[in-house]
């Protein structure tokens, strides 16, 4: 099944991730004034794009010009799937959609893509966990993620540590309106669309076929 972006505003939105791409590769790389300001002009346009794909304002979208828009690659996360001993995995509902989703985010310059869904479980739940597999690698273009940047979406499989108990609250619980345990066949139906296809993977795994996914 074909789920790469299909509304207008998604297909623009990944055009405009494109010439993110192209003009940060180019300002790394080139050292021509003029083919420098070429490529600022052409991050110029990614933003305008950007601003128009996601309705948002234009000073908001220039924000991210630093921290975004000069990164040369798609940006890795990383998402933990905490399944006990029971079979029941470890759900937050995000507060920015209310949607359910694998605790995770953004993976941070210094650590491993294990370490960080290890730390941002339990930034977003307060439950520690363990990785002890790869469930896979996954294109955010293929996987029904909806996001204004291209990302490369690690998936680990934990067993949680204290029984599944909090070892604290959590410390970004902004970012999350609660947390609960769900079996694998009574997830919620209001499910982030990102994860809809990557949660069976998960108990896939847990159920012992240990092949990764990656995307061809």
């Amino acid at each position: 099944m074909d789920i790469r972006p299909a509304t207008p505003a998604q297909r623009i939105a990944l055009w405009a991730d494109k010439l993110r791409d192209i003009s940060a590769m180019g300002l790394a790389f080139c050292q021509n004034i003029h083919d420098r300001e070429n490529y600022r002009h052409l991050q110029n346009v990614a933003i305008e794009m950007l601003a128009l794909a996601t309705d948002e304002p234009l000073e908001q979208i220039e924000a991210l010009r630093a921290p975004i828009f000069d990164r040369p690659t798609p940006i890795p996360v990383g998402d933990a799937a905490i399944i006990n001993d029971a079979g029941n995995i470890l759900l937050v509902q995000r507060a920015d959609n209310q949607k359910w989703a694998m605790p995770g985010g953004a993976l941070a310059v210094g650590e491993t893509p294990a370490e960080g869904v290890v730390r941002e479980a339990f930034e977003e739940t307060g439950v520690r966990c363990e990785p002890v597999a790869l469930v896979g690698v996954f294109d955010s273009r293929l996987c029904g993620t909806i996001s204004r940047h291209h990302l490369y979406q690690f998936v680990f499989l934990c067993k949680p540590l204290n029984g599944g108990k909090p070892a604290g609250p959590p410390s970004h619980a902004v970012e999350v309106l609660g947390a609960r345990w769900f079996a694998e066949h009574d997830l919620p139906d209001n499910l982030d669309p990102g994860h809809v296809s990557r949660i069976p993977e998960a108990f896939r795994v847990w159920h012992g076929n240990d092949r990764v996914h990656f995307d061809r």
